[in-house]
Order: C-alpha cells, then structure tokens, then sequence
C-alpha cells in the first residue's frame, strides 16, 4: 500500500504493485500447479488402480454426452485428420499457447490495467487451483488414450485392455479417436522424455486451456478497440476448444468444467480482492488519523 499524503483534503490511498512480488507468486502457484497435477495422474500409473479409475471416469463423460445427443468428437476429429500441416499446428499450439497467450495477457494487465489487474490475478490462481481439486478428485482419460495400449512394465498410459460396451457401440471395432500428437508430430512427446515423467495424461476435467483462454479473453476485450483485435480476442477460446477436441486431449464438455471453475474463480477472486481493499482502506484511515496534517 502506498498512503499518498498531502495537505487538506486532498489525502487518497493508492495501492501500488510490485512487479517482482507477482513473478514470485506466479512461479510459486505454477510450481505447485506442475508438482499437484502430476502427484495424482499418469506418472504414478501402476497398472490398475489409476487407469481403470480415469477410464472408468471417461465412460461416464461419454455416456452423458451421448444422453444429451453430443457425443461427437471422434467425428469432428475425422473431419480435420487429412489436413497433416493443420494437425501439427494445433498440436503447437496446444502445447505452447497454454502458456505463453496467458503469460503474456497477465503482463498486459499488469501494465495497462492495474484498477482491475489484483482480481485478474486472484481470479487466475483460484482458477488453477479449482483445477486441481479436479484433477485430484475426478482423473479422467482423454479420448486420444482410449484405444491406446495399457499400462505394462511402466510404458503406456491407455485403456484399450478395459472392457466395455460402448467401445463397440454402433457396431464399431475401438472408439476410433487418433493420437495426433504421437502420429502427426508435435514439438514434444508423451511417450518419452520429460513429457513423459512429468505430464499428467489424466488432467483433463476441468480443461484449463479452456478456463485460461477465456480468462485472457476477459481480460484483453476491454483494450481492444480495433475490430480485427476484437475478433481474435473472440476467436482464441473457440480456437483452443477446437484444438482441444481436434487433438484429442479433451471432451467437448471438460471445456464446460473449464468455464466453471472460471467463473467460482472469478468470485473466489473477488471475495478476497474486495476484502483486502477494506482491510487497506481502514489502515490508510488510521494512518491519516495520526499524520499530522490528517
């Protein structure tokens, strides 16, 4: 808080952020985000217990999308798979817009919208960490594993060994999704490398590059004046729920989960905003009571 002090009345309360302060919060909340995500999902698979849970888990998405008639991400999937260049540029971008879109929003709001950046910023992280409970509480399998080979001797993350019916509902052989990542190519792979001991396949309900694109939405339409802004600003979410059905990663509905904990986020946010700039407003009150001037 900086008490901005003068003589009269002309005494106000200014409460300035340090750039500094939100790195460190910003690094410790992905810290957590990176090492919470990871504790409950696909690193610690064992070969039962997990897989059948997230699979488990993945029946029942399927089976509400198909009660309300919208169960049609394997078809819209299909529809983009003859386009390779198309394919491997959403696999960029679902590996890199995540982060550097919302990374780069945040700094924005920080310098061009500092009334409203302290509940953005609570918003955000309450966000991440909704996110997390979810992940935590509700492991779920994403449609591109599905048909992909079961865990054995540490290798693999699928549930192709699981039976169900709905793997062959309609007459069908398997559920029919693609892994785009592994067969299209990606900056990136889930099957070796860092990727591979430190990404949790199962976080997939709530979506956070839903709930993040919608948030940097938010946050940047209030700065765009130009009509093409406006539209790109627009796009962005629906661009990253396409890319999220189109690879694979997601169901239609964890987008939904995404909105959700968004908007708990946006009022968890708000709840401590507000009650920080009451806590602020009366010690700037008892500060101009003492200041000689006051």
């Amino acid at each position: 808080m900086n008490s901005s002090l003068g003589s009269g009345n002309t005494q106000s309360r200014q409460h300035i952020t340090k750039w500094w302060k939100e790195v460190v919060l910003i690094l410790s909340i992905y810290g957590v985000y990176t090492a919470t995500r990871n504790m409950f999902g696909s690193a610690y698979v064992n070969g039962s217990d997990i897989p059948v849970h997230a699979f488990n888990n993945a029946m029942k998405i399927i089976r509400l999308e198909r009660v309300i008639g919208l169960f049609h991400e394997e078809s819209v999937q299909q529809w983009f798979l003859p386009y390779r260049l198309l394919i491997q540029f959403l696999n960029t971008y679902y590996g890199t817009a995540h982060f550097a879109v919302t990374i780069g929003v945040f700094i924005v709001l920080y310098r061009r919208r500092k009334d409203v950046f302290p509940l953005f910023r609570n918003a955000l992280v309450f966000t991440t960490v909704l996110a997390l409970i979810g992940f935590a509480l509700f492991p779920l399998m994403p449609p591109r594993l599905l048909d992909a080979p079961c865990p054995l001797n540490g290798v693999g993350h699928g549930g192709q060994c699981i039976p169900t019916d709905l793997r062959t509902y309609n007459d069908a052989n398997n559920f029919g999704f693609s892994d785009t990542l592994k067969e299209f190519g990606g900056p990136w792979s889930f099957d070796s490398g860092g990727a591979a001991k430190l990404s949790n396949q199962y976080a997939a309900m709530p979506s956070l590059h839903i709930g993040w694109a919608s948030w940097c939405a938010f946050g940047i339409w209030p700065l765009a004046r130009r009509r093409w802004l406006r539209i790109a600003v627009l796009l962005y979410p629906a661009l990253t729920l396409l890319c999220i059905v189109v690879t694979g990663n997601h169901y239609w509905i964890d987008g939904v989960g995404g909105l959700v904990v968004l908007g708990l986020g946006f009022a968890l946010g708000a709840r401590l905003h507000y009650w920080n700039q009451r806590r602020l407003d009366a010690l700037f009150a008892e500060i101009q009571q003492r200041h000689p001037s006051g």
